[in-house]
């Protein structure tokens, strides 16, 4: 029997994909009847999202359903959403499941056949990232799901000179990684696992349970991998992705969503709750900052 190391060696080998140059109508040829749903869960994204709507409308051969799933704006987001023409759904969750709930509302209302996960926060949003997502998995029908990977430069855009690129981000590379490592070995091969850019069949999500909060991204991949096998899975470079890098108390709570969801998923708990402990310091000097942070397993789609 393979070692893990061997087989993750392989699968990188097979299923790490170049950015495939393809268009419009190179796409719709792999649709061969299926619909395309796209679904952007937002939160307060009313300066990005109506960029990256015109260009999904570009796209009229291969998207056939736009979803913005709003979850508890506060903004214009809503109103853009819906001068643009999508779909607006709202995440009603008595408790709010961030981006978690907002992916599964999204699979649970979509009429697609396939889907394609987007970020709503993206600035000068590229539209070969749903295409070389949707080439990829229309192209295999072995594949479940497609993972997109990217340059993630630092400076404000992909020409200043002093940008750099990093590989995951801080989330994945102090938090995700170590604990793929130790936890999940066989998804070691995945060059950005938090990445929210994902082509999915729907079959292939719609009985999976989903986790709250940010752990989501990594959970589909613990699920997928469960359910389906890790050749189930591909990721496909997408080139060059420019987004606002959020501040350390919001990574914080990240983070502990994104462990939470190992947790979750390998340890059959249903609810983990950890507190965020934050050392300040004000005109009386140091104080203690807890919050809590609460990550939970949510009903598969279907249900």
């Amino acid at each position: 029997m393979d070692s893990p190391d061997a087989v993750v060696r392989d699968w990188f080998a097979r299923r790490t994909l170049a950015r495939p140059d393809v268009d419009n109508d190179a796409v719709a040829d792999l649709k061969r009847g299926r619909r395309v749903s796209v679904i952007l869960p937002s939160r307060d994204e009313e300066q990005t999202l109506p960029a990256i709507l015109r260009s999904l409308a570009t796209l009229t051969d291969v998207v056939d359903e736009v979803l913005v799933v709003d979850s508890r704006s506060t903004d214009g987001t809503i109103g853009v959403a819906e001068a643009a023409g999508a779909t607006v759904v709202r995440v009603e969750d008595e408790e709010d499941s961030g981006k978690g709930g907002a992916l599964r509302l999204g699979v649970a209302r979509m009429t697609g056949d396939v889907g394609v996960f987007l970020d709503a926060d993206v600035v000068e949003f590229d539209p070969v990232f749903p295409l070389a997502l949707l080439h990829t998995l229309l192209s295999d029908d072995s594949l479940v799901l497609v993972k997109g990977f990217y340059d993630r430069p630092w400076g404000g855009t992909a020409e200043e000179s002093e940008s750099r690129t990093t590989g995951g981000g801080r989330v994945t590379e102090l938090v995700a990684r170590p604990l793929i490592a130790r936890r999940a070995p066989l998804l070691a091969g995945f060059a950005q696992p938090l990445a929210g850019e994902v082509a999915f069949e729907r079959t292939g999500l719609v009985d999976l349970p989903f986790v709250s909060g940010y752990g989501v991204d990594v959970a589909l991949l613990l699920g997928v991998l469960e359910a389906h096998g890790l050749d189930a899975m591909a990721q496909v470079d997408l080139g060059i992705r420019l987004h606002g890098h959020q501040e350390l108390d919001a990574l914080g709570a990240m983070a502990l969503q994104v462990a939470a969801a190992f947790e979750l998923w390998q340890d059959g708990v249903g609810v983990v709750d950890h507190v965020r402990t934050t050392v300040r310091r004000d005109a009386s000097g140091l104080r203690l900052d807890e919050h809590p942070v609460r990550t939970w397993l949510l009903d598969p789609p279907s249900r």
